[in-house]
C-alpha cells in the first residue's frame, strides 16, 4: 500500500485548507470541502460525536494529504449502518489513492467499527466515483431523485451499498489480491 489512513487533527488545519483551495474547481460540483478555518474546526468537531468518523489518506512516503473519507450518520443495534462519503484533492485524483484508502477505510468499518452495511450516494454524472465503488465491490441499489443539497442546489443521486459480507467475498477475489500486491511496490520503484 502506498497509503495510509489518519485521524484529522487541529495540526492539519493549514495543509488541510492549502489542499482544499487548490482542488477548489475539481470539487465544486461534487462535494466542496470545508474552505475556511471556521469550517474546517467545524469538520473536526463534528468527527468527536459518536456517529461520525473521519480519516485523511496520506501518502506514506512522502505525507502528502491525498483526500478524506468519512464515515457517517452511524446507526448502531440492530442496524449496523452508515454513510460514506469520500474526495480525493489535486493534483492525486486518478492515480489509484483513493482506491488503495477506501479499502483500508472499509476495512476499518467492517473490522474495528464493526458496521454491517455502509452507503455512497454518489451524482449520477459523477463517472470516476461510480467507477471506483463498483471496482471495490460496491453494488448499485436505487436511483433517489433530488436527494441531497449540494452547492444550493437539490441532485440527483444514484444508491451504492456494500455489505461487511459482501466485501469480506470480494476482498478475498483474485483481482483486489493482484491489486494489493501491486500497490505494496515502493513508490520510487514505479514509472
Amino acid at each position: 500500500m502506498r497509503v495510509e489512513l489518519r485521524k484529522p487533527s487541529a495540526r492539519d488545519e493549514a495543509r488541510f485548507l492549502e489542499a482544499a483551495r487548490r482542488s477548489r474547481a475539481f470539487l465544486r460540483r461534487w462535494a466542496p470541502p470545508p474552505g475556511t478555518p471556521k469550517a474546517y474546526r467545524a469538520y473536526l468537531r463534528r468527527l468527536r460525536r459518536p456517529t461520525h468518523e473521519g480519516r485523511f489518506v496520506v501518502v506514506k512516503v512522502s505525507r502528502e494529504l491525498v483526500g478524506v473519507i468519512n464515515v457517517s450518520e452511524i446507526v448502531r443495534g440492530a442496524f449496523q449502518s452508515a454513510y460514506l462519503g469520500y474526495y480525493a484533492f489535486v493534483p492525486h485524483a486518478g492515480r489509484g489513492y483513493m482506491t488503495e484508502g477506501l479499502g483500508l477505510a472499509l476495512r476499518w468499518a467492517f473490522g474495528e467499527l464493526r458496521l454491517h452495511r455502509v452507503e455512497a450516494n454518489i451524482q449520477p454524472g459523477n463517472t470516476a466515483s461510480r467507477t471506483l465503488v463498483r471496482r471495490l465491490g460496491f453494488q448499485r441499489e436505487g436511483f433517489s431523485r433530488r436527494y441531497l443539497k449540494v452547492t444550493g442546489r437539490w441532485r440527483d443521486h444514484e444508491r451504492w451499498a456494500l455489505l461487511a459480507e459482501d466485501w469480506r467475498g470480494h476482498h478475498a477475489s483474485p483481482r483486489i489480491v493482484r491489486l494489493e500486491r501491486r500497490s505494496r511496490v515502493r513508490p520510487d520503484d514505479q514509472r
